[in-house]
């Protein structure tokens, strides 16, 4: 699995306890510093070397680090395109069709597809998705409690 783990939160906890549920060994493909400069919000993005840092103790806490290899994502596929040993890839719904489009390059490639493991995107109190995007902004926190008022609450 891969992404830009930013503020690791909520959402990032569930697809890394299922990627650990379902292999032996994970590559997490961490994206960097020159991939997020078009995400919304993109300076406010935490360093490569921030988001590995909480990565590496989530997953410490966890007892996964001899499980895990992690690598700087160059490309948004990473290793996916050219690792024939590769055997699934975990993404959340918002990720799917990505993941699917990967399959489709790897086939073409030769290589075998990918079996896709979907989950649920986790959802904050408002019944909208958990993301680094509203955290950013100042929406949630990352557990996806509200921290400010949204304009519906306002006038309700």
């Amino acid at each position: 699995m891969g992404g830009t783990f930013d503020r690791l939160h909520k959402g990032h906890k569930a697809l890394l306890s299922k990627a650990f549920e379902e292999g032996v060994e994970v590559y997490l493909g961490l994206s960097s510093d020159s991939m997020i400069e078009d995400k919304k919000l993109a300076e406010r993005v935490e360093s490569f070397e921030k988001r590995l840092e909480a990565l590496k103790a989530f997953l410490e806490e966890r007892g996964w680090v001899s499980r895990t290899k992690i690598v700087e994502l160059k490309r948004p596929e990473g290793l996916l395109l050219d690792d024939p040993s590769i055997e699934a890839l975990v993404v959340s719904e918002e990720t799917k069709r990505r993941a699917e489009e990967i399959n489709e390059a790897r086939v073409k490639k030769g290589l075998p597809p990918l079996s896709l493991v979907v989950i649920p995107m986790v959802k904050a109190e408002d019944g909208k998705p958990i993301s680094s995007t509203r955290i950013r902004a100042g929406e949630i926190d990352e557990n996806g409690r509200l921290l400010k008022k949204t304009v519906n609450q306002e006038e309700g």
